[in-house]
């Protein structure tokens, strides 16, 4: 296996340097995926990036959103010979203690897709709590199967070689749809799922870009896209039921 970070950047400079150093010491190479940001959070990135050899940072001119941001993050990885890649949120939300139960749980299912199972804690706000769950309930549906206990969790680690097949052959939601999407089609070429609980919390001075009209309107196609998918495939994937 050859391992990789990934982290998407969109404005969010508070907790950049501290989760670098702390990533610094599983002594993996960092892909940092600036997308768009504002002149001081991109000199922070750069700056960063000088200080740190095994930083490598890939910049988008515009903003295109978190889930573009992860699609260039995955295709420059796979594209450099790594084969799975840690996706790390740079909001301050995830327990970077947990990343090497992540780490171990993909080198001991190297073909499955290891996503978070968040643990909330009081500070979770209680309208985009409830959100997740009709996120969870269409995913359930449009993946026939419960094995993916949460999509919007971006404390993840992703299969390269699979993910990047799919990247290739799909056209995905660019902004907040894509944690869902990326699942739901990974299920639908029969990849496994390792579901690994951990905490996440939302900081005090912690910063969030979800536009609610925009970025429900985005889900919302991507979910209405997903099941006529699945209808589609619904032969094959009752058939992999069946056989699995």
């Amino acid at each position: 296996m050859k391992q990789c970070f990934i982290i998407p950047v969109y404005n969010h400079p508070h907790y950049l340097q501290a989760l670098v150093q702390h990533l610094h010491t599983f002594q993996l190479p960092i892909i940092m995926v600036n997308d768009g940001s504002d002149q001081e959070c991109t000199a922070l990135l750069r700056q960063i990036a000088a200080e740190y050899a095994q930083v490598d940072l890939v910049e988008h001119e515009v903003n295109q959103g978190k889930g573009q941001a992860v699609i260039t993050g995955l295709l420059h990885a796979e594209k450099n010979g790594f084969s799975h890649a840690l996706q790390l949120d740079a909001d301050g939300q995830h327990d970077w203690q947990d990343i090497p139960h992540f780490l171990e749980a993909s080198q001991q299912h190297p073909q499955a897709m290891v996503i978070g199972q968040p643990i909330f804690d009081a500070s979770v706000p209680k309208k985009r709590l409830y959100g997740r769950y009709a996120t969870h309930i269409w995913v359930w549906i449009n993946s026939l199967s419960l094995e993916i206990k949460d999509s919007m969790c971006g404390f993840r680690v992703y299969p390269l070689a699979s993910t990047v097949h799919i990247l290739k052959t799909a056209k995905f939601q660019p902004r907040m749809g894509f944690d869902s999407e990326i699942l739901v089609r990974l299920k639908w070429e029969n990849v496994s799922f390792v579901n690994v609980p951990t905490r996440v919390v939302y900081p005090e001075n912690g910063i969030s870009h979800f536009n609610v009209w925009r970025d429900n309107l985005g889900l919302s196609k991507a979910h209405s896209r997903l099941f006529a998918g699945m209808l589609i495939r619904l032969p094959k994937l009752i058939y992999h039921k069946v056989k699995g």
